[in-house]
């Protein structure tokens, strides 16, 4: 396919082995596997683990054999070497888990979403702020899905020209075996909060900007009535500091026919083009996910995003944590994507069958 465009090289890792090393603590979420797999392959080695089912922890030292099995968190908070602690533990407990890696001078790494509450928000601002500690964000829909990278690289340069408007679309399916903890929003605090987190990551990334306000957001729970702490559909409209806007909708109703977890896609229209992103799926088609369609002035491109960007964000951490630099996100988006999570969903309308 003939098209103007350069991108940026595969990153290698940026690391010899034992150079980084990082624990996992909390492994709730299988999203500490993308996080673990992510900074090894940028060159970090893995060292500790550690969860309160030790099954749970003895799975992940099996699958990484450089990881010890801690008997408990202090005991690798207490080791020097361990620069990072990962975790994917109960969204309402990884802040605290984060917070305890901050005071013991390390660095953290925590899954989306990253904290549940105000008060969370105000402590990590507090002790990052206070202490020069990070607070790294996994949001993993941008930074860990080469169709993002790769749109994000062409609006670096110029393929559409200004962003506006972001639609970020997040559907999930719900299935089977979740965890007690998965259907209470106290815990997972609430869909707005939880998914939506990776589309305001979205939305501010691609647009910016670096502060909004939550113009309109709603929350429902329309078809699971037997666990009515489970919201399956939340939207939100933000109105941008740059001038542009952001739509987020996220919901659980993936339905059986779908051969992937959901049919994520995100829309940004620009003041010459625009482009969409069919994550992981690209229906009725032998595509496959990681596919971005720009249109703009120039003509109509396809790209098959596989293969092409890598996922630079893990090195880009890896060297901020080393040189104390603030190159793979600053922690001021971290924080306000999930800022504005918080605020959506507090403002949500809830919305009744």
């Amino acid at each position: 396919m003939n098209h103007p465009y350069t991108f940026d090289p595969l990153p290698e890792p940026v690391v010899a082995s034992g150079e980084f090393c990082f624990a996992a603590v909390g492994l709730d979420h299988g999203h500490i596997y993308g996080m673990t797999d992510g900074l090894r392959g940028a060159g970090a080695t893995v060292t500790w683990v550690f969860d309160r089912d030790a099954a749970k922890a003895a799975e992940f030292a099996k699958r990484y054999p450089t990881a010890r099995v801690a008997a408990y968190e202090q005991e690798i908070l207490d080791d020097p070497d361990v620069r990072l602690v990962a975790t994917a533990a109960i969204a309402s407990e990884r802040a605290p888990i984060g917070l305890r890696a901050i005071e013991a001078g390390k660095d953290a790494f925590v899954d989306k979403a990253p904290l549940t509450s105000f008060d969370q928000l105000e402590a990590a601002r507090e002790a990052t702020a206070r202490t020069g500690r990070k607070y790294a964000v996994y949001y993993g829909e941008r930074l860990h899905t080469e169709s993002a990278i790769l749109a994000g690289q062409l609006i670096e340069q110029g393929a559409i020209g200004r962003a506006l408007q972001v639609a970020s679309f997040g559907p999930h399916r719900v299935g089977t075996g979740r965890p007690d903890w998965f259907y209470d929003p106290a815990q997972y605090g609430g869909i707005l909060c939880d998914i939506g987190s990776h589309n305001f990551d979205q939305i501010l990334s691609y647009t910016g900007a670096s502060d909004g306000r939550i113009v309109s957001s709603t929350v429902a729970n329309y078809a699971h009535a037997d666990t009515p702490g489970l919201q399956d559909f939340g939207d939100a409209h933000v109105v941008l500091d740059n001038g542009t806007s952001g739509y987020v909708r996220v919901d659980w109703f993936t339905p059986d026919g779908l051969d992937v977890f959901g049919d994520g896609r995100t829309i940004i229209l620009g003041t010459d083009g625009y482009l969409e992103l069919r994550k992981y799926t690209d229906i009725g088609t032998d595509n496959g996910g990681g596919q971005v369609l720009l249109v703009n002035n120039d003509g109509q491109y396809r790209f098959n995003a596989n293969g092409m960007t890598g996922f630079p964000y893990f090195g880009q951490l890896i060297r901020d944590c080393l040189d104390r630099t603030e190159n793979a996100m600053t922690q001021a988006h971290a924080f306000k994507a999930a800022e504005l999570s918080l605020q959506a969903q507090a403002l949500a309308e809830v919305l009744t069958p």
